[in-house]
């Protein structure tokens, strides 16, 4: 176990790769707390560049000793660091405090606060933002840590007053010297697994690996406290079979389901509901969110805030329909030229297959035109061959594919094959298309698309900067 942090405001904190998303968010939720952050980066670029700089913290370029010279109280080292970063290597030899993100997140914040910690390989930032913005409404003023901008809030963390701090928890490692899962350091109070597909795969080379560390989480949750799981995971369900704390499932009517289920939605109309919870019902409810996935985050939210914090169901009714969502979460960012364009974070072939029905099959797709999905296989595991079946069926909803080169190198033997997804996304029925670069993905674009059209663009980065080009190229 490592050293539990002891740092008071306004202690200084160095965050070592600050503009990583998690990181940058860590930086906004110490200032809050009253510290003072300094951080490092290779490169300061939009939009944690423009957050930091709300913040009033200047980003040092590049990595290097010289950066703690000011001695700062504590170093946090981010997991893209490697072990012979300078600045890493330098913090140990000036026997300096340092601690992971993870680390740092739970002795500087969580020990005084009931974690409910949102896990699963889909919906984790989505399931956060909502159960954060409903305990908000209730009056919890709770504090939360998400891997989006929450548009409620206008930021990826809120440090409350309340005894509630929810926070994403990612399974992917913690720092080089701490080779586990993020969420193991969060020591739930309440905990969701949203689903448990191998993914990471630079980290799980077997979905044996990757279901571990979903039980481990699991054995941390208190008999006094809750767990929630879709029901529809059979892998989820089985994990939680030996859990001590107290199981709630959840699903849609319709979901493959072959369990109990303690919290179900029956399906009323394009974004409404109906709601029952154990042997009562609750009546017509209304979401802002679309597609069915949403639908299981929402069911996911309810019961944590209902079941685990005591929010009565007509206070959740009533707040649900204002949630504004995440960014990058079928994102709206332009609709110059008559051309709607999405910015969405999916990027696994079950996260594009939800996403693109949740779009495909919205009232107004019968009068808007046709929908083109651009895919960027950007992380470790899109990029190989996993998953190169599954994501053949993912873009069935789409009437047009464009498969942008992978995002990084990876050994011949292992890589996607965009060139045969193309081909069989096209056996299928669906025009689809392998680019050679960015430029020839802007250039098939707007070849293609008319007034009317919607185009979405799937990548869990920032695609290289296609979403500011295609937004000037169309208007």
């Amino acid at each position: 176990m490592a050293q539990q942090v002891k740092i008071e405001p306004p202690g200084t904190v160095h965050l070592i790769g600050i503009c990583g998303t998690g990181m940058g968010t860590l930086a906004g939720l110490l200032t809050a707390r009253g510290y003072v952050v300094t951080g490092s980066d290779i490169h300061a670029y939009p939009p944690m560049s423009d957050v930091l700089r709300r913040l009033g913290i200047s980003v040092m370029q590049g990595f290097r000793p010289s950066n703690l010279d000011h001695r700062p109280d504590l170093v946090v080292i981010g997991n893209v660091c490697r072990k012979d970063n300078p600045e890493a290597v330098a913090a140990n030899q000036r026997g300096l405090a340092i601690a992971s993100m993870p680390r740092a997140i739970c002795d500087l914040f969580l020990r005084s606060k009931r974690p409910i910690v949102i896990t699963g390989t889909h919906g984790k930032t989505t399931t956060t933002a909502l159960t954060a913005f409903l305990l908000q409404k209730a009056g919890k003023d709770p504090s939360f840590f998400a891997g989006g901008v929450v548009e409620d809030f206008r930021a990826g963390y809120h440090l409350g007053n309340g005894q509630w701090f929810v926070i994403e928890g990612d399974e992917y490692d913690s720092a080089y010297f701490e080779k586990t899962p993020k969420f193991l350091s969060y020591a739930p109070d309440c905990a969701v697994i949203t689903s448990v597909e191998h993914d990471h795969i630079d980290i799980y080379p077997t979905f044996d690996a990757y279901k571990a560390a979903f039980a481990a989480l699991i054995e941390m949750v208190p008999r006094s406290g809750m767990l929630a799981l879709y029901a529809g995971d059979a892998v989820a369900a089985a994990l939680a079979s030996n859990a001590s704390a107290n199981v709630v499932r959840y699903a849609v009517q319709g979901d493959p389901v072959s369990i109990e289920v303690e919290v179900e939605a029956v399906i009323t109309g394009q974004q409404t509901f109906d709601l029952r919870i154990g042997s009562e019902t609750s009546g017509r409810w209304t979401t802002p969110l679309s597609g069915r996935h949403n639908l299981r985050n929402t069911l996911a939210a309810v019961a944590l805030c209902h079941l685990g914090a005591g929010v009565p169901l007509d206070t959740l009714k009533r707040a649900l329909p204002a949630f504004r969502g995440v960014r990058r979460r079928q994102e709206i960012i332009s609709t110059g030229g008559g051309v709607t364009i999405y910015d969405d974070f999916a990027h696994h072939p079950t996260a594009v297959a939800e996403t693109l029905s949740a779009l495909a099959y919205q009232p107004e797709r019968r009068v808007k035109g046709r929908l083109m999905a651009v895919f960027e296989p950007r992380s470790a595991t899109a990029c190989r061959a996993i998953h190169q079946a599954a994501y053949v069926r993912a873009f069935d909803a789409a009437d047009q594919v464009i498969i942008a080169p992978p995002g990084r190198n990876v050994p011949e033997t292992d890589r996607l094959d965009t060139d045969v997804l193309a081909s069989h996304i096209q056996a299928r029925g669906i025009q689809a298309t392998a680019a050679r670069s960015l430029d020839d993905v802007l250039t098939q674009i707007r070849n293609w698309v008319a007034p009317g059209d919607r185009v979405v663009l799937l990548s869990n980065g920032d695609f290289g900067g296609l979403a500011t080009q295609l937004k000037q190229a169309l208007s």
